[in-house]
């Protein structure tokens, strides 16, 4: 075995660090203040060709694998941009992995290079108000008439639906109490029309230029070639993607893991008290030394749940583990970078306060550490089911 990243890898990390050169943590800390979504950020990263990474190369992707994807993100966190910069990107890497697996080859054409090239921004809609993690109760209703779906209901927790011009959009086909097993939700990715749909911007703890919303759907056509794949089916496309996402964002909490240690370790040799750096303190070295030890445990589980992924081999409990263990380390070095720096982890300007807030996403989203464990428990160690 090998842990070393190969000369590619190594490539694509120096790569996107240089893109986020110029988006230092100034940047980022005026978005934080300010909000708006980086579109120069989005941008550039889109003109240097990285935001389909993980896309097909006929559609003008690179066709790597999550395994670079999740370098990629990693390295974007850690730059400084955190999850903010992550988060405005993320939806790109592996949102519309159910196009590329389930799509035609027309919509494929039709959907991918825009989003590619940056001309696309696309927003997932499955999550809503009372049903949580429980997706295969969702209530939001796709009707056909015709050759169009007409769909009405709630989303909620939806990123990017302020600045998205496309929804890629989870709904019910068939009544609940007539569906079976996994059948009855139908998958679509369609245009984000503003007449139909209602987006209100949550206000949130944290990430504020990147949006979270509450979307109210009233009566939203869709055609029938919107429509992913077969109807009933759309629960098991998106099952596709789960996978991909909780190793991406557990890549990304080590990025952002990773800066708040950087910074708490170039404070801790810089501060001098009674005569001596604080670093020089086990009280001080101690717990860095720790999240440094508890972000690399992570990093490897997240290379070992993206590489059997990539090969094609069941990675659910490598994935769900890698984002539990991520989500930890990442707001345990968080933590530890503000009590690093004294009352100064408290002021904006020092960062690190930031980082805090932003280390809440990756311990809360796509799934709670609760259900992870719950997960563990009974697909890996054979426990009874307990919900």
């Amino acid at each position: 075995m090998d842990f070393e990243l190969d000369e590619d890898q190594q490539q694509i990390c120096d790569a996107v660090e240089r893109v986020c050169a110029p988006f230092d943590a100034q940047y980022w800390l005026h978005k934080d203040r300010e909000g708006g979504f980086p579109e120069d950020f989005h941008q550039a990263l889109a003109q240097a060709g990285w935001l389909g990474i993980a896309m097909p190369q006929q559609y003008g992707g690179a066709g790597l694998g999550i395994t670079e994807a999740a370098l990629m993100m990693q390295t974007i966190a850690a730059t400084g941009a955190g999850l903010s910069g992550a988060s405005a990107v993320h939806m790109n890497i592996f949102g519309l992995h159910p196009v590329v697996v389930f799509g035609s080859d027309a919509q494929k054409q039709r959907w991918l290079p825009p989003l590619i090239a940056g001309q696309d921004k696309a927003c997932f809609a499955v999550t809503e108000p009372n049903t949580g993690l429980n997706t295969l109760k969702l209530k939001t209703r796709a009707v056909r008439q015709g050759d169009h779906y007409h769909v009405s209901g709630q989303k909620v927790w939806i990123s990017t639906a302020q600045v998205a011009n496309k929804i890629l959009l989870l709904a019910r086909t068939t009544p609940v109490e007539q569906a079976r097993g996994t059948q009855g939700l139908s998958l679509f990715y369609t245009d984000l029309d503003r007449s139909r749909i209602d987006v209100r911007e949550i206000d949130k703890m944290g990430r504020k230029c990147v949006d979270s919303n509450e979307l109210f759907i009233d009566d939203l056509r869709i055609p029938v070639e919107d429509r992913i794949g077969e109807e009933g089916e759309g629960f098991k496309y998106i099952l596709h993607g789960m996978n991909p996402e909780r190793i991406l964002i557990a890549s990304e909490a080590v990025g952002l893991g990773r800066a708040a240690l950087k910074l708490a370790a170039q404070y801790a040799n810089e501060r001098i008290v009674f005569d001596r750096p604080i670093g020089q303190n086990q009280g001080i070295q101690h717990p860095l030394a720790r999240s440094w030890m508890e972000l690399e445990a992570a990093h490897l589980m997240v290379l070992k749940a993206a590489s059997r992924y990539d090969a094609g081999r069941n990675c659910a409990a490598e994935a769900n583990a890698a984002k539990y263990l991520a989500g930890e380390a990442c707001f345990n070095a968080c933590q530890n970078a503000i009590l690093t720096h004294g009352g100064m982890g408290f002021a904006k300007e020092y960062h690190v306060e930031r980082y805090l807030r932003e280390a809440w996403i990756p311990r809360l989203a796509p799934v709670s550490p609760q259900l992870i464990l719950c997960f563990i428990a009974e697909k890996v160690l054979g426990l009874p089911k307990s919900y």
